[in-house]
């Protein structure tokens, strides 16, 4: 029986962030940002290239939250299908957003070849795989448009030649998007921190935020649970997490959903071959569905909703067994497959799935990535630094209003009568 560790493979196998600032937080700052994640350091190091002085202030350890516990996967286009997007939205704005996402692929590998980041940067390219006849019908409808209004590196994957692909009976085709790509997100969150320090950040670790108060001049003291400082703007770029008063704001329009991923030993060379021969980022075409993809040793990164609940020590177990019977299922030659590490993370979802970032009370911010913020939170980092500097034209979610979800107070009550209703639709379709 497997007894895996609960730490996430990613945090496990990187390094140890070590240029954090000593002492305890004080003085003043043109910045803080609240937050030492991908967005809080990816802002930190523009910022600094911008010459403001800047502080970071994390409640844990750098990367310790989402950022170092998901898939791995840096992935191109939005979480909505974009014909349905183009119907909601218009084609201008879809196809703004749809950009938007290719765009923060390239600034990831953008801030991992100019610092040279050590990361097992890849453009492996995403593969949506149909579960059902039926679902290939509708990602040949959703490639036709693609191709024609966005993005001319989609592929289309027959059924026929799906074993190209993958060795999984499963699957009626795909949906390839080649300029996604993937990487070690534990040793690249740890390199862009040490970049953000060397470039004059001052990070903070076990330093959370607990009060924010307005200056009658102007700005802000911020106040953490080892000192307090003064800072002109702040960035709030923690996502939904916090719970104290200066961030219910956000709290009541973000739904925290957990993600569970288990990773396995190192699987031979042969095994790799037969199954996943051109190693991409996988995602399957069900609403609770499924994704994974090869880390640079070889072990597979699986990973899904497996619950609807919050992850904690008890739930990722809980969620490690149904996503190891789901990777069995799926690839029999894994029956025997040793699993090595089963983690969750939460993931920021908004009642659109699309992000959100601006300016509110005085207070900036960029969150609500909902499932594709490897990408998008390094994306939003540089481009709130701009931003925040003046540069209106910098952020592309803008024009997005912000309603709080009726109901919602912070506390996800509704997340077990959610999974109900998607399990009846993956069922019935």
């Amino acid at each position: 029986m497997d007894c895996p560790s609960l730490d996430s493979y990613w945090l496990a196998s990187a390094p140890r962030f070590t240029a954090g600032a000593d002492g305890e937080p004080g003085g003043e700052f043109d910045v803080a940002i609240i937050g030492g994640g991908f967005t809080g350091l990816s802002a930190a190091l523009a910022l600094r290239e911008q010459g403001a002085s800047v502080v970071v202030l994390e409640a844990g350890r750098v990367i310790g939250e989402a950022s170092g516990r998901n898939g791995g996967q840096c992935n191109n286009g939005t979480h909505q299908d974009y014909g349905a997007l183009v119907a909601a939205l218009g084609r201008e704005r879809a196809q703004a957003y749809y950009r938007a996402h290719v765009d923060a692929v390239d600034s990831v590998e953008e801030v991992v070849r100019a610092h040279a980041i050590d990361c097992d940067f890849q453009r492996r390219g995403r593969l949506k795989l149909a579960a059902k006849p039926q679902h290939f019908e509708k990602i040949e409808k959703a490639y036709v448009l693609l191709r024609a209004e966005v993005d001319s590196e989609v592929e289309l994957i027959a059924p026929e030649r799906i074993q190209e692909e993958i060795g999984s009976s499963g699957f009626h085709g795909g949906l390839l998007q080649r300029t996604s790509a993937q990487l070690h997100v534990g040793r690249f969150g740890i390199g862009l921190a040490h970049v953000a320090a060397a470039a004059g950040a001052a990070i903070f670790e076990q330093a959370p935020v607990t009060d924010l108060i307005a200056r009658p001049t102007g700005g802000w003291t911020v106040v953490t649970g080892r000192g307090s400082l003064a800072a002109r703007q702040v960035l709030v770029a923690t996502g939904g997490a916090p719970t104290q008063r200066p961030f219910a704001w956000f709290r009541r329009r973000l739904v925290a959903i957990g993600s569970f991923i288990i990773a396995t030993e190192p699987l031979p060379a042969g095994l790799v071959e037969r199954l996943f021969p051109q190693r991409r980022n996988y995602v399957t075409s069900r609403i609770i569905g499924n994704f994974f993809r090869l880390s640079p040793d070889d072990r597979l990164i699986f990973g899904g909703r497996a619950r609807f609940a919050i992850s904690n020590a008890k739930s990722d177990v809980k969620s490690g067994v149904i996503l190891s019977r789901a990777m069995r299922d799926m690839f029999p030659e894994l029956a025997e497959t040793r699993i090595d590490h089963v983690w969750g993370g939460m993931v920021d979802m908004t009642a659109d799935r699309l992000p959100r970032a601006g300016e509110h009370d005085g207070l900036f911010y960029a969150m609500g990535y909902s499932g594709h913020g490897v990408q998008m939170s390094v994306h939003m980092g540089k481009q709130m630094a701009k931003y925040m500097g003046g540069d209106l034209s910098a952020n592309p979610w803008a024009s997005l209003d912000w309603p709080a979800i009726p109901g919602h107070l912070g506390k996800p009550w509704f997340l077990p009568a959610v999974g109900a209703w998607y399990k009846l639709q993956d069922a019935l379709h």
